[in-house]
């Protein structure tokens, strides 16, 4: 195992999968992935995978199609990783619970999964942007490589969508 004074060096930030909308019945918090979304995100993650994308933990928002998102990208790994929901991905993302949950982890490479436009300001954030933000597409994937911790700036080393299937 990596101990607990290993750092961080990948980050995953992800926007979850293509959901439900909402309608009568459907609130913002129950919307679920839909069949075609599920599909997509799974075979991104396939490809991504295939491509030496390797992830240790998963962190995941509250809201159901952020977990099923989750519970997706973790599948895609041979080596299972653990999925755990962390309040502070939930809308109105909280970076600083964030950088803290992560650097608690024993884990090189952390994904966390959440919600536009939470996730786009996050990834500018950890490329050390505090004004900045990334458009991601539903299911989309960043790659951030963090060579000094979660807690200091990052290289936004690649940006993936459902354009690679």
């Amino acid at each position: 195992m990596l101990g607990m004074a290993a750092l961080t060096t990948h980050l995953y930030i992800v926007r979850h999968a293509w959901a439900e909308d909402q309608g009568p019945g459907i609130d913002d918090h129950s919307r679920r992935l839909t069949k075609k979304g599920r599909k997509r995100f799974a075979a991104m993650m396939k490809r991504l995978c295939k491509a030496g994308m390797q992830v240790d933990v998963v962190a995941t928002s509250p809201l159901i199609r952020a977990r099923e998102t989750a519970e997706i990208l973790a599948a895609a790994f041979a080596n299972a990783p653990p999925v755990e929901v962390v309040d502070a991905l939930a809308p109105a993302s909280n970076w600083p619970s964030l950088v803290e949950w992560t650097t608690q982890q024993d884990a090189a490479r952390v994904a966390w999964v959440g919600h536009m436009p939470c996730v786009g300001r996050l990834v500018g954030l950890m490329i050390g942007d505090g004004s900045g933000s990334i458009r991601m597409q539903k299911g989309a994937v960043a790659s951030i490589r963090l060579d000094d911790g979660p807690g200091h700036p990052g290289e936004l080393e690649w940006l993936a969508t459902d354009d690679i299937v």
